[in-house]
């Protein structure tokens, strides 16, 4: 059997957060948006975000798809929350409970290798992703600390939102995960939605808690997380999209407005949105899927979009540095959305 000094040789180096805010690149985004190809799009991508950080009647929906915190982003994510520049996020719950809430806890992601030996880390109990490892014990903690939670809370319906916010409150309670994005969203009233919640470290620990607690457990209402969103856009003037990744995320937050228009709204498209992915546009996949191309769907306007074909470890800084620097946040009034949606009743478990 391998020891836990083998294990450790593999967990020796920790992934080191980027702090968009240490650097000011406002200069080099603006002089690459007088440039070509990709370096023009996220010139005009932050001219787009920094033009919706300037409306004030812009509510911004920030979507996070793929391994973002794992891969160092969680603090630029965190930046864009504890500084008023995303309003509600939407996000996979691997970004929010496997990766964020996991650092929360104390544990960390560590630099590795595509070339390592994987029947090795299974042996380990060391899981991959890409170049980066993380202990799958310590992911079986988080798993547990999410049941922990379940079971402490009326047995209910709840939006990913209501959970979530939850996992922040618990943080919060015990002086831990300072800085984290489930911390920061619950201290900033920023909702979070995972719609696809249970496929991620969540999922394991709400099964773990109904398959102990049979006829009294809580449940995750993904529809709920839909009528959730879809009045934050009923309730705002205008609203833009930055989207980190493609997939559920995506989809979900340009869906609000055609669910807006099925409860009888007359909501506006997005007026602005911006994407970062490196998904094909040319194989009919969603994450590739333009922009232009939701407009047919009547779900984004456009004049005011971007596509950024890059990958967000390269491009994600580059937006959130910028943004930052050129301070247009700072006029924003904090929206404290989930508070909004807290003072509404939950629905009576029958």
């Amino acid at each position: 059997m391998p020891s836990e000094q083998e294990k450790r040789a593999h967990l020796r180096v920790p992934v080191e957060d980027i702090d968009p805010t240490a650097f000011n690149v406002v200069a080099l985004v603006e002089a690459m948006g007088r440039t070509a190809f990709q370096a023009r799009n996220l010139g005009r991508a932050s001219d787009v975000y920094d033009r919706m950080l300037a409306d004030r009647d812009c509510t911004i929906i920030l979507c996070l798809a793929g391994s973002l915190v794992s891969a160092g982003l969680g603090r630029t994510i965190a930046v864009l929350i504890e500084h008023g520049m995303a309003d509600a996020v939407v996000a996979t719950g691997a970004n929010i409970v496997d990766q964020d809430f996991f650092e929360a806890l104390g544990f960390r992601h560590y630099v590795g290798s595509p070339d390592v030996d994987d029947n090795v880390l299974r042996e380990l109990h060391i899981d991959r992703i890409y170049d980066t490892f993380i202990d799958e014990d310590e992911l079986r903690v988080c798993d547990h600390t999410v049941a922990e939670i379940a079971d402490g809370l009326p047995p209910r319906a709840y939006s990913s939102r209501e959970f979530i916010r939850e996992m922040g409150r618990w943080l919060v309670e015990r002086d831990r995960g300072v800085g984290s994005i489930t911390r920061l969203a619950y201290e900033k009233g920023v909702p979070i939605f995972c719609p696809a919640f249970s496929d991620s470290s969540a999922g394991f620990g709400l099964v773990f808690h109904q398959w102990q607690r049979p006829d009294r457990h809580l449940a995750i209402d993904s529809v709920r997380d839909f009528l959730e969103l879809t009045k934050i856009k009923i309730a705002s003037r205008d609203t833009g999209l930055v989207m980190i990744g493609g997939g559920v995320p995506k989809n979900f937050a340009q869906d609000m407005v055609v669910a807006a228009e099925v409860l009888g709204s007359d909501a506006s498209m997005h007026k602005y949105a911006i994407q970062i992915t490196t998904a094909d546009v040319r194989d009919g996949g969603l994450s590739g899927s333009t922009l232009k191309e939701a407009s047919s769907w009547g779900k984004v306007a456009q004049d005011l979009e971007q596509m950024v074909y890059a990958e967000a470890t390269l491009a994600l800084p580059l937006l959130v540095s910028h943004a930052y620097h050129k301070g247009a946040w700072k006029a924003r009034a904090e929206k404290r959305l989930s508070e909004q949606l807290d003072a509404e009743p939950a629905p009576a478990r029958r």
